[in-house]
């Protein structure tokens, strides 16, 4: 391959990640994949002695690292909030995500059920998710919508949830919580946070509620 194309195919290479980073909703994910293709501008800039391409995408790889150390050094504080099901702002924030769960859940539909447990989950008073479930016999808690909004879909919310706050659960007599993932993006997440597989056929998955 001539030098030249090679050049010319990494640009566009370089270009095409940094168009990817702007479409994540996950800043964390939009700052590393930008990080990545401004390292790959720099590079390119340089090796076309295009030296204002190259100073600019590396002052952009030093923002991204700033802005990253920061994301990953903060710590994030949640809290629960138990939530009536008839609730108004419960309404509200369901229809005002509606598109983004039906994205997610395309057969959703709520639907208030007898022994429901509906909570929203808290970034500094403001609600970041939504969780609802109804309680079966036996202790298990079936999960109907484990929702959260873009900014917020990584571990820390779902550790925060399933594990650090097994001691609510345990004390509405839950042992275990269970879940079917309609994606397998879901699925991964869940089995990262501990849940664990149940019945290969539907993909069903639980996790136990610490004792």
């Amino acid at each position: 391959m001539e030098k030249h194309l090679f050049l010319e195919l990494f640009g566009y290479a370089a270009s095409l990640v940094i168009a990817v980073s702007l479409m994540m909703s996950s800043l964390l994910r939009l700052r590393c994949i930008n990080l990545m293709g401004a390292t790959s501008f720099a590079i390119y800039g340089l090796l076309i002695h295009a030296y204002p391409v190259a100073v600019l995408n590396s002052l952009i790889v030093c923002v991204n690292i700033y802005h990253l150390r920061r994301m990953l050094r903060a710590k994030k504080y949640y809290q629960l909030l138990p939530l009536r099901p008839d609730s108004d702002f419960l309404a509200y924030f369901l229809e005002f995500y509606r598109a983004d769960i039906k994205r997610i859940l395309p057969d959703f539909k709520y639907q208030m059920v007898a022994n429901q447990v509906t909570l929203f989950i808290l970034h500094d008073c403001e609600p970041v998710g939504v969780f609802i479930a109804e309680q079966k016999a036996g202790g298990v808690l079936r999960v109907t919508l484990d929702f959260v909004i873009p900014n917020y879909r990584d571990l820390h919310i779902g550790r925060f949830l399933f594990v650090e706050q097994s001691e609510y659960f345990r004390e509405l007599g839950i042992k275990e919580i269970a879940i079917t993932p309609r994606t397998k993006e879901f699925g991964m997440y869940l089995v990262e946070v501990g849940f664990e597989p149940t019945d290969i056929r539907t993909g069903a998955l639980r996790i136990w509620v610490a004792g």
